[in-house]
This record gives C-alpha cells, structure tokens and sequence, in this order.
C-alpha cells in the first residue's frame, strides 16, 4: 500500500517577508532596540502592500522579535524574546499533548546533572545569596496549605537560579522550561496543594547537599547528588500522582473548586448545538 505524502502548509506572503526580515536582522548584526526600516521602504524593497508589510510585522511581534511603537521616533523596533514568552510558545506546543510527571523527570535526570556541572566557575558569593535566599523560604515546616505550596514552587525556583548561571543557552532554555512545567502542569499543582512533608524534607536535604558541594568546587560530588535528587523527586511525585488519582476517582462531583464562570459559558455555548465538529478544512460549521 502506497503511503499519502507527507501534508506541508504552504506559507503565505506575509510569512516569507517575515522571514526576509529575519534574514535583514541576522545579516546586518542588528539586535534589541535598534530599529527596522520603515514601512514605506519594506513596501518597495519588498514589492508588497502596506497590509501584507504589516500582518507581517503582526507575526514578528507575536513571535516577541519586535514590538511596534506609535508617535514621534516610533516604528518597528528589535527586542529580545523574553523567557516568560519562549515558555508561552513551548507551552503551545504541548498544549494538546501534555507531558506527563515521568516524561518530565525522564528529561530532567539526563539534562540537570549536565547542567550542574556546566556551572563550574561561574558561582560567585551572590549566587549562593541568593540561592540561600530562596531556601530561607522552606527550611521549617509550612504553617499552612498555602504557604506548603510556596515552599514547593520555592524549591522549583533554586533550580531556576542555577540555571541562570549555565552558559549553554539551550542546555539553560530545556531546564528552565521542564521546571516551569512542572510549576504549571496541573497534576503537579493537585500535588502542590495536599500535604506532603517528605517533600519538602527530601527537596531541602538534597539542595542543601548541593549547596556544600559547589561551595566546595566538589563538581563530580555535585552532578552525583543532582542525579540522586532528580532520582528521588521522581519517585515521590509519581507515588503522589497515583495516591491522588485513586482519591480522585472517589471524590464526589461536586469536592473540590467551582468551574470558573467562563469555563462555564463556554461549556453552555458548546451544549446548545449551536456549533458542530465538522471534518473539512474550515474546523467548526453553523448547524444553521
């Protein structure tokens, strides 16, 4: 049986010009806060129209490469893609296939170790400030559920600041987006919100271990306790994820937050056979 080609979308005009001003920015060694030329030249150089020049200034923009400014001296300027928007891009990706606890902690315990060991050299007296900032916040037990949680996305946070310390920007982009995950994956957030002292207890032994290591230039001791923490942290968060799916699947309907009022709308709107699935290209059809 013969196998259908493989489906490629065709980019549109305006995404091309968007990459030839990828290709302008790269070429000419522009960077953040300099300044694109202005529309009426990438009209003319570019042979297209003011609509097509701006929807592709539009895309630039969302991809977070540019923003635009109005007034006297505005235009199209440069900027750098912040962290907080490359996780919002990655996180689209994933948006419909969420990783799971394993598949997380599978990637961790291959890329934090290496991580830690590329920090050799770069800790200085204000990066162990504030990596003993951020565990003042967990040393004693939680007082209560809210301040449980905190402590939890606190402990996620002193591997954050690690990782500002990697020179290898995508060894440092990969960590810093499977913690980011995990501060944002919904089974880790049920998990945050229960009781779980040997977490906290286990996640400030191993930090603290690591601490005294890199203190000491112990970089081989260092990548040791790393894996031996990811090891760890990954075994506790899947025996909690199984302990609160079987109390899930017993908790009555109605335990637990309210559906939020949105949620809820669009919910009604979906039940009211307004819209249908349609298999065509155009998604969703009126039923009439």
């Amino acid at each position: 049986m013969s196998q259908s080609p493989r489906h490629t979308s065709r980019r549109t005009r305006p995404e091309v010009i968007g990459e030839a001003i990828k290709e302008y920015i790269a070429r000419h060694g522009l960077g953040p806060g300099d300044r694109l030329p202005q529309e009426s030249h990438l009209v003319e150089v570019l042979d297209a129209s003011k609509g097509t020049i701006r929807e592709a200034l539009r895309g630039l923009a969302a991809q977070g490469l540019i923003q635009t400014r109005t007034g006297p001296g505005g235009g199209a300027f440069i900027c750098e893609v912040s962290d907080d928007r490359a996780m919002e891009l990655l996180g689209n990706y994933f948006f419909f296939r969420p990783p799971t606890i394993h598949d997380i902690y599978e990637v961790r315990k291959q890329l934090q170790p290496a991580m830690v060991e590329s920090l050799q050299g770069r800790l200085d007296d204000a990066a162990f400030q504030r990596l003993e900032a951020v565990m003042a916040y967990y040393t004693h037990p939680p007082a209560s559920l809210e301040e449980e949680r905190t402590q939890r996305i606190k402990e996620l946070e002193f591997h954050l600041v690690l990782v500002d310390y990697c020179p290898n920007p995508l060894l440092a982009l990969m960590c810093r987006f499977m913690i980011r995950l995990l501060m944002s994956l919904t089974t880790c957030q049920r998990i945050y919100e229960q009781p779980y002292p040997e977490l906290r207890q286990r996640g400030y032994h191993f930090q603290r271990r690591l601490l005294d290591a890199l203190r000491d230039n112990a970089w081989d001791e260092a990548r040791r306790i790393t894996a031996e923490h990811m090891q760890a942290a990954q075994a506790l968060m899947e025996a909690r994820e199984a302990t609160l799916d079987k109390a899930f699947f017993r908790a009555d309907a109605t335990d637990g937050d309210s559906p939020s009022r949105e949620y809820l709308a669009l919910r009604d709107f979906s039940a009211s056979d307004r819209f249908v699935p349609h298999h065509s290209d155009h998604g969703y059809e009126p039923t009439g």
